[in-house]
């Protein structure tokens, strides 16, 4: 062993793998939300756009030229005003502006300009406004866009008096804008709609098809499964089911196959058994009424391998009962704990057969057991613990295969033909389960068995 390891060590060690691009975390995994990214994104991406190119080249430059009108208004009232500056005067530039260009101005009562401001949402409202005032306006302004929702506040120091200019939204910023945002987002969500459910529509029968392949992954029926959708994924579902047919013929021929061979043998065995029996006893005889009580044990074994638990039907079990009653019925010495509701839907009699083989493995080459079951998220975990010599990491693997009989520890003087592990792992497996083995805490053999709920 130690030798193998410095081999090992010698060798070139291999390059770690690229991790993936940090933004593959953050796309979906699923075929739906992949196939909804690939139509929404370039969408998305056209809208941003459109929206750039007509805020760029439309509105700001209708937002623009309607800016300066208003400015060049208040422009020509401020140089009014300082010709004869009063109330009287102002009295009647608030009546000459205020029907024919919408504008209202009176004085602000506070005399100086305000310093704080509050910045708008669409920073370049502001931001043309500020421009407008600037290239028309000689005096000191300050002007806000946010204190009310239909009108604009703009002050402008004369001399030392300020006035007050309110001016409606609809003379400063062009108002088509957000008509054309709202029905750029209601196409955009009307479209959205339109993709998802014709991505649903697609991604139905895959969905349907993965449930019924892990359906009968785990040996549960598969129900009145029919391919539909595209064209493609028919095809799937049809070599799925051609599949289904080939296994299910498979392991049909294997069935008949060690049957018919198993049934042929008893004949000459029984024939055999009673010519023995009629005879005297000797060294000679037991020897062989031994041999033929093994090769009657080996053919219940083959049996047992070829037996198709497919035709049972599944029912809710409580799994901490079946392990108390193999338990029970057990002669070695075995303790059981169970955490939780156990309760599981498998086929009961297979399920029995298997944990039945894994104790018998136990007590055959150990004399304390231990048993654990527990329920997990998603699965059912029980572990089952011998004190006997175990099995090397190196021949666990092949421990589970059929016709395996590992030595030299585990089979000295043992009875069967190497298939008690292989028959529990088939049926495990057939429950979409799987069957580990490990190191135990007592110093044995520990097996592992995860169920799926």
């Amino acid at each position: 062993m130690r030798s193998a390891l410095k081999k090992s060590n010698n060798k070139p060690q291999k390059k770690p793998a690229r991790k993936p691009l940090g933004i593959k975390k953050y796309l979906p995994k699923s075929l739906f939300g992949r196939a909804l990214l690939i139509i929404m994104l370039p969408i998305a991406l056209m809208q941003i756009i459109v929206a750039y190119i007509f805020f760029d080249a439309h509105w700001q430059t209708v937002t623009a030229s309607l800016s300066d009108s208003v400015a060049a208004d208040m422009a020509v009232a401020v140089e009014l005003y300082k010709q004869d500056p009063g109330e009287q005067r102002l009295a009647r530039l608030d009546q000459m502006l205020r029907p024919n260009m919408k504008l209202s101005v009176v004085y602000d009562g506070n005399n100086t300009l305000p310093t704080s401001t509050r910045p708008a949402f669409f920073s370049s409202l502001d931001k043309t406004l500020r421009r407008a005032l600037s290239d028309n306006l000689k005096d000191d302004f300050w002007f806000d866009t946010t204190r009310y929702p239909h009108y604009i506040d703009i002050r402008v120091k004369v001399e030392e008096r300020v006035l007050k200019f309110v001016v409606p939204r609809e003379r400063v910023f062009a108002p088509t804008g957000f008509i054309f945002l709202f029905w750029l987002v209601a196409a955009t969500v009307l479209l959205s709609l339109v993709s998802i459910l014709f991505i649903l529509n697609q991604a139905r029968p895959i969905v349907k098809l993965a449930k019924a392949a892990e359906n009968f992954g785990k040996g549960r029926s598969i129900g009145k499964y029919k391919p539909s959708g595209a064209t493609e994924v028919r095809q799937a579902g049809h070599a799925f089911l051609e599949m289904r047919r080939r296994i299910g013929r498979h392991i049909d021929q294997r069935t008949t196959l060690l049957s018919g061979v198993s049934h042929d043998l008893r004949t000459p065995l029984t024939r055999l058994k009673l010519h023995l029996a009629l005879v005297e006893d000797s060294d000679d005889n037991k020897a062989a009424r031994k041999d033929i009580k093994d090769m009657e044990s080996m053919l219940d074994g083959y049996l047992d391998f070829a037996r198709d638990t497919s035709e049972e039907g599944r029912q809710i079990t409580d799994l901490a009962k079946i392990l108390q009653d193999l338990a029970a019925a057990s002669k070695a010495d075995i303790k059981t704990s169970a955490t939780d509701d156990l309760r599981i839907n498998i086929r009961k009699i297979a399920i029995k057969r298997a944990l039945a083989n894994l104790l018998d493995n136990a007590s055959t080459f150990g004399k304390n057991i231990e048993i654990h079951a527990e329920k997990l998220a998603k699965n059912i975990r029980i572990n089952i613990d011998d004190d006997g010599p175990g099995i090397p990491a190196a021949r666990r693997t092949d421990a589970l295969k059929p016709f395996i009989r590992l030595d030299p520890a585990r089979s000295q003087n043992i009875k069967g033909v190497g298939l008690g592990l292989s028959i529990a792992n088939d049926i495990i497996q057939a429950h979409g389960g799987t069957l580990k083995l490990s190191d135990s805490p007592l110093g044995g053999l520990r097996c592992t068995v995860m169920l799926p709920l």
